[in-house]
């Protein structure tokens, strides 16, 4: 019996570590959208503009890809 509680812990401690993972997305689907919408103003700007979005999907994704390590440590490690 104890053990199965464990196991629930587990799994809902992973899944509210996903949560961060939201935010993620959402600074990812911001990113994009801010960008095309200065390319779509600006053409002559596209290659500087191309370069600081992909920067800052990279940090965005980072903080998902961090949720996702604290989610398997909590399934398989602890």
């Amino acid at each position: 019996m104890e053990g199965s509680i464990v196991q629930a812990a587990k799994f809902i401690g992973a899944g509210l570590s996903m949560i961060g993972a939201l935010g993620g997305g959402i600074g990812i689907g911001l990113s994009v959208h801010g960008a095309l919408g200065g390319m779509a103003r600006n053409p002559d700007a596209t290659g500087n503009l191309m370069t600081n979005m992909i920067l800052g999907i990279a940090f965005s994704e980072a903080i998902a890809i961090y949720c996702l390590v604290i989610a398997f440590l909590m399934l398989f490690v602890l």
